[in-house]
C-alpha cells in the first residue's frame, strides 16, 4: 500500500480513459477487446482491437463490452480494465491501486455493484464511485462546493446526463441512453434507407466528425462514402451532405436536449436563477459536434459553454477527487 499508483478511472462506452495521481491522464484506448470464439481468449484490447472492427476473419469478434454506459460482458470488461491497469502500474514494485471510477448517475444498484465488482477483479485495493455529472463538472473546473447551483450536460459515448449541481452534490439530474453511439446509428440507418448503403459503425462516427452538426454552420460541405449496396450486396457509393447528416442527427439530438429540458424544469428556482447566470457546461466527446451549444441555447434560452478539453472532463475529475481525498486524509 505504501508504493501503491492510485489512480482515476473513466470506463467510458466508447474510450477508457486513465488519470494517476501527480500524473495527469496517462492512458486514452478504445472500450474495445478482440476476442478468439475458438478459446474465448482476449488477443486485442483498445486501439489494436478497434482496428479490426469490421475487418475480422469469422473466428475473431471485436467487442465492446459496455452498452449504453453500463457493463454488457462482465468478464470482458474485466480482462480490458486488468490490461489497462496493467499497462498503466506498469512494475510489480507497486501494489494494488486505489481507484475512483465514474458511473452513469441512472446507474441501478445491480449496475453499480457489478463496477465495483469489475474493478475489484481487474486488481483494485479499493474502489471509489463517482457519478460522471459531477466528475464532468469537477474535470471541467465549476465550483462544484460552492452554495450556487451549476449545470453540466455531460455526453459519452452510451449516455448523456444532465445535472445541476450545488455544495457538492447533485440536486437534481437527468440520464437518457442516447449519446454518441446513438448518433452513429442514426447516420447508418439514414444512409441505409436513403441510399440503400450499408456502413459500419466507424464509418458513420467518420461522417458525424467530418461535416456533422446540430446546426447550420458556414462552409458546410459534402463527402464521399462507401459501403454495401443494400439490394444486391455489391459494392456501392454516394455523396452525402452536411444538411442530410444533420437531418439524420435530428432525432437523437431532440430526445438529448429534452433531458436538458427536464433538469431545467425540475431545478430549485434559486438554482436556476444561478444557472440562467453561469449557464450550461457541455463536456464529453458529444460536445465536440458542431452546433451543438447553439441549438440546446436556442432551445432552452441559457447561455451554453463547452468546456477547454470536454473529452478529458470526467478523467480529470476522478483526478482531481481522488488528490482531493488524499489532502483530506493527510490533514486529518
Amino acid at each position: 500500500m505504501m508504493f501503491s499508483k492510485d489512480i482515476g478511472i473513466d470506463l467510458g462506452t466508447a474510450n477508457t480513459l486513465v488519470y494517476m495521481k501527480n500524473k495527469g491522464i496517462v492512458m486514452r484506448e478504445p472500450s474495445v477487446v478482440a476476442v478468439d470464439l475458438v478459446n474465448d481468449n482476449v488477443i486485442a484490447v483498445g486501439t489494436e482491437a478497434k482496428r479490426m472492427i469490421g475487418r475480422t476473419p469469422c473466428s475473431i469478434e471485436a467487442v465492446r463490452p459496455l452498452k449504453d454506459g453500463v457493463i454488457a460482458d462482465f468478464d470482458i470488461t474485466a480482462e480490458m480494465l486488468g490490461r489497462f491497469i496493467r499497462r498503466v502500474i506498469k512494475s510489480s514494485v507497486f501494489g494494488k491501486p486505489k481507484v475512483v471510477v465514474c458511473i452513469p448517475s441512472g446507474c441501478t444498484d445491480v449496475e453499480r455493484r457489478a463496477v465495483e465488482d469489475v474493478v475489484r477483479h481487474a486488481g483494485a485495493r479499493q474502489t471509489e464511485l463517482i457519478e460522471e455529472p459531477m466528475a464532468a463538472a469537477i474535470g471541467a473546473g465549476l465550483p462544484v462546493d460552492e452554495p450556487s447551483g451549476n449545470m453540466v450536460f455531460d455526453i459519452g459515448g452510451g449516455t448523456s446526463e444532465a445535472a445541476v449541481i450545488a455544495l457538492g452534490g447533485i440536486v437534481n439530474s437527468t440520464s437518457v441512453r442516447v449519446a454518441g453511439d446513438k448518433l452513429d446509428e442514426a447516420i447508418a440507418q439514414y444512409v441505409k434507407k436513403k441510399y440503400g448503403l450499408l456502413i459500419g459503425q466507424r464509418t458513420a462516427e467518420e461522417i458525424k466528425i467530418k461535416i456533422g452538426s446540430a446546426y447550420s454552420y458556414e462552409g458546410e460541405g459534402s463527402i464521399q462514402i462507401k459501403g454495401r449496396n443494400f439490394v444486391d450486396g455489391m459494392p456501392g457509393e454516394a455523396v452525402i451532405s452536411s444538411e442530410e447528416v444533420r437531418e439524420a442527427l435530428s432525432s437523437p439530438l431532440s430526445v438529448m436536449i429534452e433531458a436538458v429540458k427536464t433538469t431545467l424544469e425540475q431545478a430549485p428556482p434559486e438554482l436556476s436563477a444561478d444557472i440562467i447566470d453561469n449557464g450550461i457546461m457541455l463536456t464529453g466527446g458529444g460536445a465536440l459536434l458542431r452546433g451543438l451549444d447553439m441549438l440546446i441555447s436556442k432551445e432552452t434560452g441559457m447561455p451554453v459553454h463547452v468546456a477547454k478539453r470536454p473529452l478529458e472532463c470526467v478523467a480529470d475529475g476522478t483526478g482531481k477527487r481522488l488528490e482531493k481525498k488524499n489532502r483530506t486524509r493527510k490533514n486529518e
